[in-house]
């Protein structure tokens, strides 16, 4: 019988909020808050303070005990150092999703299971599990699905794409079912109006949100190398090292008017290739080349043989629409995608979910984009960039609206 439920506390509403919903199903909890991070910012402040207060306070309003945990340690060698590493070889990584897998979903939640004996960890993540929010379906020997929340909005499951099976059976993810609107009903409703207003995390998982090239510059020395444009080879310009800008992003260069965003980044000259317009066609690609995937529940059927051919949809940037793709499987358990259609900024570092109707399958790391849109020469290529543009808009402006 699943009874004793840690949840982790952030100090912000969702976190609160699950607490809140389980505490009302009767589960005994305890609250837990994770410390991972300790250093102060450029303003001399360390949120992790502030956050702890907003977590006891929550606690002590909902008349639960709450620990205090410290990750300090774990979190730099396994999720940071793997960040600085990416940052100088070329990549842009994605610590939010390896901080999910060695920190939330590993480290914390052995932490809670041996040393607090808890029957399940609860988060205030919007996914949704086969087992159900409460964990109601729960069956040990049958495995678990991870399903996309049904605030497709908010929707997190791209941030556990890498959690193992192991950890999801044990998993409980209260705000599945509910839009975000709904869960800040729900806190003011249960007397948490300190919480409510309080703006969301952002940036870099546990870090908090900071001016990137500044804070970037702190871990990794500044190495200036030359801005080129890809398609007349002039250079045009002076970047402080191909670690503080990832692909497709724009780029400050000094004497130019019109905006120039990044196609490419070497490492061994130093060199960013730039191209004009964000919608120039070398910026986009519909193949990629993927490795180390990790499936959640079982790798699809079609490419257990390594002949076959899985059709389902992709997704790489959290709240992006997600399109159909091909999927094939080589020898090495590389994946090729085609895609239906080109995506910008397909980058090196981030990872390929896939997504069979409402389930995550899992992902794997991009290692290599297929060639530009620019370098294959596709007929009018930027016309069909520019209405896959507006397609995606609508969908999800259309998603944003019915979620208001």
């Amino acid at each position: 019988m699943i009874r004793n439920i840690v949840v982790g506390i952030s100090g912000g509403v969702d976190s609160a909020v699950a607490a809140f919903l389980l505490k009302n199903k009767g589960f005994k909890i305890i609250g837990a808050f994770m410390k991972n991070w300790d250093i102060k910012d450029e303003t001399g402040k360390c949120t992790v303070e502030n956050d702890y207060e907003d977590a006891r306070w929550v606690c002590d309003k909902l008349k639960i005990p709450l620990v205090q945990v410290d990750f300090v340690k774990e979190y730099w060698n396994e999720v940071f150092s793997d960040l600085l590493e990416k940052y100088q070889t070329g990549y842009t990584p994605n610590p939010d999703v390896l901080c999910n897998k060695n920190i939330k979903f590993d480290r914390f939640f052995h932490f809670a299971r041996n040393k607090l004996q808890a029957d399940a960890i609860a988060t205030g993540h919007y996914a949704k599990t086969s087992f159900g929010p409460y964990l109601e379906n729960y069956r040990a020997d049958i495995g678990v699905h991870l399903l996309q929340a049904y605030d497709k909005d908010k929707d997190q499951t791209l941030f556990l794409s890498q959690v193992s099976q192991q950890t999801l059976k044990c998993c409980m993810f209260p705000l599945g079912n509910y839009l975000k609107n709904h869960v800040k009903t729900i806190a003011k409703e249960a007397g948490l109006h300190r919480i409510v207003q309080k703006k969301e995390s952002m940036g870099i998982c546990f870090v908090g949100k900071r001016e990137f090239q500044h804070f970037i510059s702190e871990y990794i020395h500044d190495k200036p190398g030359d801005y080129i444009d890809l398609e007349s080879g002039l250079t045009i310009g002076k970047h402080n090292g191909i670690h503080k800008l990832t692909i497709g992003q724009k780029c400050k260069i000094a004497g130019r008017y019109k905006p120039f965003f990044v196609f490419e980044k070497n490492r061994e000259t130093n060199i960013i290739l730039v191209v004009e317009g964000t919608t120039h066609p070398a910026l986009y690609t519909d193949f990629l080349i993927t490795q180390d995937i990790h499936w959640i529940n079982k790798e699809p059927c079609e490419l257990r043989s390594g002949n076959g051919v899985f059709h389902c949809n992709f997704r790489f940037q959290h709240r992006k629409p997600l399109i159909p793709c091909s999927v094939y499987k080589t020898s090495n358990d590389s994946l090729f995608i085609r895609l239906s259609a080109p995506l910008r900024a397909i980058t090196k570092g981030q990872y390929a979910v896939l997504y069979s109707g409402e389930e995550c399958l899992g992902g794997s790391v991009i290692s290599c984009p297929g060639p530009s849109y620019f370098t294959l020469g596709r007929q009018n290529c930027r016309r069909n960039i520019d209405e896959i543009r507006q397609d995606n808009f609508t969908v999800s402006t259309s998603s944003i609206t019915s979620s208001i």
